[in-house]
């Protein structure tokens, strides 16, 4: 059992009994719940926490946990926030700007799903296939090393800036490179340097959902334009330009999120060429370069690996190879763009944690990193495989378009006669988390879809299940 299902089935049970123990009354220690429910006092303490966050117990340091008073009993003071939707949706020097912040597609691939529901629709790794040991044995190293706990470099520690820009290939180099806390804070920072409030984005359509976010946060419009089996349409692309006079294309050239496409190698030119002739910039999320299956074949490299005039702002992440928890990514950019895109980190955030960096040094440096991406590799194309036969097979209503070579998702359509929001509801009625298409777009969709991950599943056991759970679903 996953130490998450754990914590959640003992806080359920602990719950259900709270009606034993009178208001204020002490629970049974720590040690006895370690033995009575066979846990881990990690499990205990988190089931504990979750109470906790829920009002109905309240802990005190050595004495114990207590059954909480109910909070509808004792005095609370109930102010006016009504005040707060002007002052929110006021407008800036009379300049109409949305400010409101969307996170509901982001949340969809980040809320944990309920315990016995198979998470199929996440956009990690399971914890099966991370590089926990590896991780920990670099962070152990990490701490010892001198100066550890120092502040690091505002750009990063150099050794680490250089090995991204090894990564990224063609003439990048380590000057050219900031370290971020993972790829959703570059993309943030590369946004807001790039494009003022209220100016139009352009987008692939559909598009990695986490990115309309943050670029309606910061008051931009997304444009789409449309992405086929060969990546963005760049007749469409270049239409786009010049009917919203855009100066900013954000796009996904390898393993495209959801579609899996990788863009083809006349189209790469030409989307460089078009964004270089309208004097605008464009932004690569490179977020699955190390997500390759075993059957890919050689990569394309980077667009800023062979981008020489400073369009491509390049954005790259170790996160999604590794575990959620290693937020450490990489801005590369050259030219004046570069100093504006460190100015803004610095005000948002200073600098990256400086632990965190020593231990993904350690983490790619070391031989278990190759290994590590040979076993990924190897175990994403089976499941891969496995997945799209069975969604051949037994989910006819579903259209796989595209089967992707990298990547950790098939994308499908739905049949005409199928609502999106239904399927959902109703796989997770079946017991099955997947993700609607709705949040992928930034207009009208031309279908229905869902997006279900074969890298957030336990294991083949795990796929198979799920997919019948789907099939029950639909």
């Amino acid at each position: 059992m996953h130490e998450r299902s754990s914590v959640g089935e003992l806080a359920t049970s602990l719950r259900s009994e709270l009606d034993r123990y009178p208001l204020g009354g002490k629970l049974p220690s720590s040690r006895a719940m370690v033995e009575r429910f066979r846990v881990s006092p990690v499990t205990v303490s988190r089931a504990i926490a979750q109470l906790v966050a829920e009002g109905l117990v309240v802990t005190r340091p050595g004495a114990g946990a207590f059954r909480a008073q109910p909070r509808g009993e004792g005095v609370m003071t109930v102010g006016d926030t009504s005040w707060q939707e002007v002052t929110l949706s006021a407008d800036v020097a009379g300049h109409a700007v949305p400010r409101s912040v969307d996170a509901s597609g982001v949340l969809v691939s980040l809320a944990l799903p309920p315990s016995g529901v198979i998470e199929f629709g996440g956009g990690y790794l399971h914890p099966s296939l991370q590089p926990e040991r590896a991780m920990a044995a670099a962070l152990a190293r990490a701490g010892r090393r001198p100066g550890a706990w120092a502040r690091p470099p505002i750009d990063g520690l150099a050794e680490l800036r250089d090995w991204f820009a090894r990564d990224i290939g063609g003439t990048a180099s380590a000057a050219e490179v900031l370290v971020t806390a993972g790829g959703q804070s570059a993309l943030t920072t590369a946004l807001r340097a790039l494009a003022p409030p209220g100016a139009p984005v352009l987008v692939e359509s559909p598009t990695y959902p986490g990115m309309l976010a943050v670029a309606r946060s910061c008051g931009l419009r997304p444009v789409p334009v449309p992405v086929d089996a060969q990546g963005v349409r760049t007749e469409l692309l270049a239409a786009a330009f010049e009917s919203s006079g855009a100066k900013l294309f954000v796009c996904q050239p390898l393993f495209h999120n959801p579609t899996g496409v990788v863009l083809a190698r006349g189209r790469r030119d030409e989307v460089l060429r078009i964004a270089r002739a309208n004097g605008a910039f464009v932004i690569e999320d490179d977020f699955a370069r190390h997500l390759a299956h075993e059957d890919a074949g050689p990569l394309p490299a980077p667009l800023a690996a062979e981008d020489h005039d400073g369009v491509v702002v390049h954005v790259r992440s170790l996160t999604k190879a590794t575990s959620p928890s290693l937020r450490v990514g990489a801005l590369s950019a050259r030219g004046p763009v570069l100093e504006r895109l460190r100015a803004i980190q610095v005000v948002d955030s200073f600098f990256v944690s400086r632990p965190l960096q020593e231990a993904a040094l350690e983490l790619v440096g070391s031989p278990a990193w190759s290994r590590h991406l040979r076993a990924v590799s190897v175990e994403l194309r089976h499941r891969r495989e496995a997945l799209t036969v069975a969604v051949l097979d037994r989910l006819p209503e579903l259209d796989l378009p595209h089967v992707p070579q990298g990547g950790f998702q098939l994308w499908l359509r739905l049949a005409e006669h199928l609502d999106e929001s239904a399927l959902v509801a109703a796989a997770l009625r079946a017991g099955v988390a997947i993700t609607p298409g709705r949040p992928f777009f930034s207009a009208e969709p031309p279908a229905g879809h869902v997006r279900i991950s074969y890298a957030g599943v336990a294991g083949s056991a795990e796929l198979t299940e799920a997919v019948r759970r789907l099939r029950q679903a639909l």
